[in-house]
């Protein structure tokens, strides 16, 4: 992007004001969570999906082979939040990212906690950042971080 272009905006609500059961799968995944990994579920063709579902989205057959995948991976669309809303997980401006993990075929939507939109790019290579106790929640991967040398290792 040009400097004499303006970002696109527009303002957006998303919400879920709904629970449910975790049942095998997301519960898989979310215990995955609390061990500080990620899983994704294998569809007949190969492809990866992450996060998981307990059904193919295209042949409605279930699917059980949970496969791990990278705590890294990167980010294919964002949006920057700022500010963030009061329900949010995130009391500091962000950006909400698609990220497609390495070993995932699907994009998961997660936060990357940069300190301006400057810092975000399309592209980026991100990396997991866990907080310190995790109860298997999905705020237990607090964000992603922009992947250095540091990181890799």
């Amino acid at each position: 992007m040009s400097e004499l272009e303006e970002p696109l905006r527009a303002e957006l609500t998303v919400e879920y004001p709904f629970t449910r059961t975790t049942g095998t799968v997301i519960g898989a995944f979310m215990t995955g969570l609390r061990e500080k990994r990620l899983f994704g579920i294998k569809r007949s063709d190969g492809s990866v999906l992450v996060p998981p579902l307990e059904y193919d989205p295209v042949s409605s057959e279930p699917l059980t082979e949970m496969v791990e995948v990278s705590q890294s991976g990167i980010v294919e669309t964002w949006t920057w939040i700022d500010p963030p809303r009061p329900q949010s997980p995130w009391d500091a401006p962000h950006a909400l990212a698609l990220i497609r993990l390495d070993g995932a075929d699907t994009s998961m939507l997660h936060a990357v906690l940069v300190g301006s939109p400057s810092e975000m790019r399309t592209g980026m290579r991100v990396t997991a950042r866990w907080k310190e106790e995790r109860v298997g929640h999905i705020a237990d991967l607090e964000g992603f971080i922009q992947e250095t040398e540091e990181t890799d290792s």
